[in-house]
């Protein structure tokens, strides 16, 4: 923690947490503003199915390989250049898309995007823990939780409502409205956490022994497993939603929206218990609360799912269970991967989100297609990867120090 931190940030602490988290929503702004123009966007540009998902693909690539850098980065050069410069690249490749005439050019802008839209979320986690001892760094992180929870439910509809009224131009040229607001509400406002006594030295050979350092900890990776898998177990139902919602639950597209409510309603209800419970109860048993709810919970949606038919009235309900207590503890786990390595927390943070972001790509493309059309197989695969956390954080608890 900066020695100084009480001096750098005198606005109430629910301001810094919407700050921060402003920051992350540039991630999910950047996906799922863009996706109700697909179609749209194909046309316009004469593009096929394969390219537009080319468009998708870049973004996440360059977003997980990034995600091993922005944090190290900020290590050594400050927490405040690394914000800056990344939510600046940002706006300029949100211009480029919008001013995109081929599909070549707006993969090529996708991929700066990615690359450059992690740097807030990544480089935020390592700000709370300069700036707040570990109680009080818990409820700001479960604060940022719940307002990030707001993104992934506005960011279509802004989409949806600018390309049906503009075009797809416009959600581009909104995404780099939020970027120009976003650099100048950090320039303005975000301090310098990081203090000069833990700046690291900025060379290849410190970065790449500190990069071994972490990946050859298994105390680090179980921790970061523990946190990043099962969330799979819910966002598995995310990549699905198409035929999960549409085939088997018989939804309209119209009605699709209940079971994006339902599961951000279940995150920031965790969220905001977890910042309740910090300080009043130890994390170790947060941590379990939250594992035991999700268990509990997969092995209600598998029973389901064996007996009855599919249907909407009951099949939701388990997911949002499943993300109640996903962000119960994962503001917890989240902590102890930071101060598991407190003079490099921001590498730690990126190799947390980089396995994290690794984990989701490899849900995305291997495992969702091949489960998503049987409702018994999916929750099935939901339970597995709560059983790879859940099986992780036992490994590592006794393993923690006191």
């Amino acid at each position: 923690m900066n020695p100084d931190a009480a001096t750098l940030w005198r606005a109430p602490r629910w301001a810094l947490a919407v700050l921060l988290a402003c920051l992350g929503m540039l991630g999910p702004f950047s996906i799922d503003t863009y996706l109700p123009a697909f179609s749209g966007i194909a046309t316009s540009l004469g593009a096929t199915p394969l390219q537009m998902q080319q468009t998708l693909s870049a973004y996440l690539l360059g977003f997980a390989v990034m995600n091993l850098f922005h944090g190290a980065l900020s290590d050594s050069f400050g927490r405040r250049p690394v914000v800056l410069i990344g939510v600046a690249a940002f706006t300029v490749a949100s211009a480029g898309c919008a001013l995109a005439d081929d599909i070549g050019t707006l993969v090529f802008w996708r991929a700066v995007q990615g690359m450059s839209a992690g740097a807030g979320i990544v480089v935020s986690r390592a700000v709370i823990r300069d700036m707040f001892p570990p109680a009080d760094a818990q409820k700001v992180m479960s604060q940022v939780t719940i307002y990030f929870g707001v993104a992934p439910a506005i960011a279509p509809i802004i989409g949806g409502w600018l390309f049906v009224h503009a075009d797809w131009h416009a959600i581009f040229w909104f995404l780099t409205a939020v970027g120009a607001l976003l650099f100048a509400a950090n320039w303005r406002l975000l301090p310098e956490t990081l203090h000069d006594t833990a700046r690291q030295p900025f060379n290849v050979g410190h970065l790449m022994r500190g990069y071994w350092q972490l990946g050859a900890s298994a105390r680090f990776l179980t921790l970061a497993l523990a946190s990043g898998i099962p969330f799979n177990g819910m966002f598995l139902y995310v990549l699905s939603a198409p035929v999960f919602l549409g085939e088997h639950l018989a939804l309209g597209p119209t009605e699709f929206f209940w079971f994006f409510v339902l599961t951000i309603a279940g995150i920031m209800g965790g969220a905001w218990l977890s910042g309740r419970l910090a300080g009043r109860i130890k994390p170790r048993h947060q941590i379990r609360h939250g594992f035991v709810i999700m268990l509990v919970v997969s092995l209600l949606n598998v029973g389901l799912n064996l007996l009855l038919e599919p249907s909407a009235w009951w099949a939701l309900w388990p997911i949002a269970g499943f993300a109640f207590g996903w962000a119960l503890m994962v503001p917890v786990v989240t902590l102890l991967v930071l101060d598991l390595a407190p003079e490099r927390r921001g590498m730690a943070s990126s190799l947390q989100m980089f396995i994290g972001s690794a984990a989701n790509a490899i849900v995305a493309g291997m495992i969702a297609p091949l489960v998503m059309h049987s409702t018994v197989a999916l929750a099935l695969t939901s339970l597995a990867m709560l059983g790879v956390g859940l099986g992780a954080w036992l490994w590592v608890k006794p393993r923690l120090p006191a």
